[in-house]
């Protein structure tokens, strides 16, 4: 066995050891990551082709924005968890308990457990606009799709809860000033009661971009960014923020405390960053949008939660899978994609090398040099010194206690004198 063949694997084998002790891992095993499938496109490529990428890249949770029956079939016994969803238009109907019984009967039973479906997202964004009606039809409609799954038996494995832009907050700056809008406390005190109830997530759409993008000159753009920065101090709690999407998180705690449902968990259901837009949407590039999702990634990697909740892991889904060339709006709306519709990255946010499915060797973007890049592969006789080193040492001995750092080093040390490799 060649010295660089028998070195790679050794390295393989003991981060293996060293990241199952841990509690770290690859891309399989980041459990609070997840990705948001969109359709809105007429150049997508199929279910099966789709569950072909997200298996290359290790990704076991998907959202979609409906119930289509091909991406429910295509995912059955694939072990990807599903988030589907109702439409807003919707919501009347499934104000009746036989609507939503019929509506679970047909849309969920027939594809479950074969197809993991996990959540049913009732809504998006509902309470952006401003159709009073279609707030007040939220919580009945989620009310009886809740009573449908426990008539089917269906309700401990499957979560309802809506969706939520961070419009909701009336204030959220600094997080412990996180306060709903008045208008919304009604309703707001009626959803947070049944998530409360049944024990279901509050899910919020949190994207940085928009405030950066607002306001470029007040915004540092690395505390939009995750990238390092001095970052703030809630001059209430003394808590230290270096990003700003952890701090719109715990506003949305500190506005749930407020109405008294202090213990809900939050997720983000969509968070992301353009990597095109129009000329006023300031900060719309493949750069940002690599750096925003390779930081978050490796956030994602070492299972943090919030300042408030440091304990509690934060489960994010990245918006989104693929540009979707058929969405209205603005040019960043067509461009938050990961990929093309073709395969191709649309920028490398770090995953190349664990993508063996639908075009892996096409990129539309330099691949990235930087320490910080996941660069992954597959085969063992191609994991490098220089990932162990810059990554794992940045990424898990910083985040591990004593004693994990230790045993890192030992490991480390004794694959260096084991082949007599050149430390630097």
């Amino acid at each position: 066995m060649e010295p660089w063949v028998k070195t790679a694997f050794i390295v393989q084998c003991i981060l293996g050891i060293i990241l199952s002790l841990s509690g770290f891992g690859f891309v399989a095993e980041v459990q609070s990551l997840g990705i948001n499938y969109g359709q809105v496109g007429n150049n997508l490529p199929p279910p099966s082709k789709v569950l072909e990428l997200l298996k290359s890249l290790k990704i076991t949770k998907s959202r979609i924005y409906d119930t289509n029956p091909d991406i429910l079939n295509a995912f059955a016994g694939s072990g990807v968890e599903l988030v589907v969803t109702v439409e807003n238009e919707m919501l009347a109907t499934l104000m009746d308990p036989q609507q939503a019984l019929q509506w679970v009967t047909t849309r969920i039973k027939p594809y479950f457990p074969a197809t993991r479906i996990t959540g049913i997202a009732v809504g998006n964004e509902v309470f952006t606009g401003d159709d009073m009606t279609l707030f007040e039809n939220l919580v009945p409609a989620m009310v009886s799709l809740q009573r449908a799954l426990i008539q089917l038996g269906i309700e401990q494995y499957i979560q309802v809860s809506t969706p939520s832009s961070l419009a909701v907050l009336a204030n959220s700056y600094p997080p412990s000033a996180g306060t709903f809008t008045p208008e919304l406390t009604p309703i707001m005190t009626q959803l947070l009661q049944f998530l409360s109830t049944t024990k279901a997530p509050f899910w919020i759409n949190a994207y940085p971009y928009f405030a950066y993008k607002d306001s470029p000159t007040q915004i540092p753009i690395d505390y939009a960014l995750f990238n390092p920065n001095a970052g703030m101090i809630d001059p209430h709690t003394n808590k230290h923020y270096d990003n700003m999407l952890y701090a719109q998180v715990d506003a949305v705690i500190f506005a749930m405390a407020r109405l008294g449902f202090g213990g809900i968990e939050v997720r983000v259901s969509e968070t992301g960053w353009p990597s095109r837009g129009d000329p006023d949407e300031v900060g719309a590039t493949p750069q940002n949008a690599a750096v925003y999702n390779r930081n978050l990634l490796r956030r994602q990697m070492s299972g943090e939660g919030t300042p408030l909740r440091p304990k509690m892991r934060l489960e994010i889904y990245l918006f989104a899978l693929f540009n979707e060339d058929m969405k209205p709006g603005p040019t960043s709306e067509r461009n938050y994609g990961l990929y093309q519709p073709d395969g191709t990255m649309a920028y490398n946010v770090g995953l190349t090398a664990l993508s063996t499915g639908m075009n892996p060797s096409a990129t539309s973007a330099s691949t990235s040099t930087s320490p910080s890049s996941i660069s992954i592969t597959s085969m063992a006789t191609k994991i490098t010194t220089r990932f162990c080193v810059a990554h794992y040492s940045n990424n898990l001995v910083e985040r591990m206690d004593h004693h994990g750092g230790l045993v890192w080093w030992i490991s480390f040390c004794m694959v260096v004198m084991a082949t007599r490799m050149p430390l630097f």
